[in-house]
């Protein structure tokens, strides 16, 4: 028997974005159908820090099951990876393991971008990404797989890695991506605006942002902190997540825990099949909160692995 090891080189050599997008959307049709397994994650607790794990079994069309493990150690020791294991579903056999990083951004990205095609604005042109780090990179590059990008805003806090950032994202895109030097500057005529920061405190206010927004929030977003503000929730028609169950077993509980619009916060899977719409008019502002939804990272991985049979196997 034989199986695959493949690292990030691996991951960013095989991965296409909108194959990614594509295996993500069948993700939501199984969680749609029944036929996702997707526990919210779990931790292995230690003094010095933890394992997190996530584990999926997507059985409808993907036929695949398995699990990533990341840490939390607040260390600069070198060597801190995660894993992702594959096995077939059906019987048991392993399939492979991907060693690094690069998967869980893009497998976030594809996420995003199926949030995107889901809940903004068909004709939107004009995107704003605030953060300039791997989470926004990989949101962007979903975002210009599935809308007819003309233009993109960047702004971060820092001059240096949002100039680096538009002059990376442009040569990689085609599409001109400017840096601007306010959030405000950055937003203000956006259709689509990407949040991925660190940030504990809203980097944009609600009054900046134009009728009929979409916003994919990727970055913080507890009670102790959040990159948006509650008044987008307010004023939003929409409000969708990949995962209900994962959003409400945070330890640290989610930002609408508990407030008026936790109950108005609905399934992507369920807008995906058609089953609640992701906006019921252009001038609708729409949000979507990422948390990860688990089993997605495995089924990433198995298509990665795929690609990478099918160009060996050449």
């Amino acid at each position: 028997m034989s199986y695959l090891v493949l690292t990030d080189a691996d991951v960013l050599k095989f991965s296409r974005m909108t194959s990614m997008i594509d295996a993500i959307e069948r993700v939501f049709y199984e969680k749609a159908k029944g036929t996702l397994v997707s526990p919210p994650r779990f931790q292995l607790e230690s003094e010095k820090g933890n394992l997190v794990f996530t584990a999926g079994a997507a059985t409808g069309f993907e036929k695949v099951t398995g699990f990533r493990v990341y840490d939390t150690y607040d260390n600069d020791e070198q060597g801190h990876q995660q894993l992702v294991a594959v096995f077939d579903s059906e019987t048991g056999v392993f399939k492979g393991i991907i060693i690094g990083h690069a998967l869980g951004a893009i497998r976030t990205g594809a996420i995003g971008g199926v949030a995107i095609k889901a809940m903004s604005r068909p004709d939107a042109t004009q995107l704003s990404v605030i953060g300039s780090g791997t989470q926004a990179r990989t949101q962007l590059e979903a975002a210009c797989a599935i809308r007819n990008i003309k233009q993109v805003k960047v702004y971060s806090r820092n001059d240096q890695n949002r100039r680096k950032f538009a002059e990376e994202m442009t040569e990689k895109l085609g599409i001109d991506v400017l840096p601007v030097d306010s959030p405000k500057k950055c937003v203000e005529n956006a259709d689509i605006v990407i949040c991925a920061t660190n940030s504990r405190t809203p980097v944009l206010e609600r009054d900046w942002l134009k009728q009929g927004v979409h916003i994919n929030t990727v970055g913080p977003k507890s009670i102790k902190g959040s990159e948006i503000p509650i008044e987008i929730a307010r004023q939003s028609s929409v409000i969708a997540t990949d995962s209900l169950e994962q959003l409400k077993a945070y330890s640290t509980p989610h930002f609408l825990v508990d407030t008026p619009y936790e109950d108005h916060i609905v399934q992507l899977s369920d807008i995906v099949t058609g089953k609640m719409p992701g906006r019921t008019s252009d001038n609708d502002m729409t949000l979507f909160c990422s948390v990860g939804l688990s089993g997605t990272e495995v089924v990433i991985a198995n298509e990665i692995m795929k690609m990478a049979k099918e160009k060996t196997e050449v």
